[in-house]
């Protein structure tokens, strides 16, 4: 998996991405909350970067992460990802905008559950 420079729009953007495919469906009730989140306005990335960050992590996940017939990221390569985030503000506002996107289809998935409860127990501080 990649690495990205701390609290980057990058490391930001790909957090996202992943809530987005976790699930492995990329729906467009999700990319509406995305966009009315305004959440790349906050991190800074326009949305050409933004898909260019999604077809990075899909490469990775393919890559790396392909257990027989699915992609399983497992718990210390999500929390290497998640760490990536330290600023408060930028964690509060990143949950807040995962919970709505992964909602947005009307189901959380197991995988997307993991994610954000990942995420609130490392950024609970």
């Amino acid at each position: 998996m990649r690495s990205y420079a701390t609290d980057s729009a990058s490391a930001a953007g790909r957090i996202v991405a992943l809530c987005m495919v976790v699930d492995g469906n990329l729906s467009p009730s999700e990319l509406r909350a995305l966009q009315h989140s305004r959440l790349l306005e906050f991190i800074d990335i326009g949305i050409d970067d933004f898909h260019a960050l999604v077809d990075e992590l899909c490469q990775d996940l393919l890559s790396e992460a392909v257990q027989g017939d699915h992609v399983e990221l497992p718990p210390a390569v999500i929390d290497t990802l998640l760490g990536e985030i330290h600023a408060p503000q930028l964690r509060q506002r990143l949950l807040k905008a995962l919970w709505h996107i992964a909602n947005a289809d009307g189901v959380l998935d197991s995988a997307e559950v993991t994610l954000l409860s990942r995420a609130r127990a490392m950024w609970a501080n």
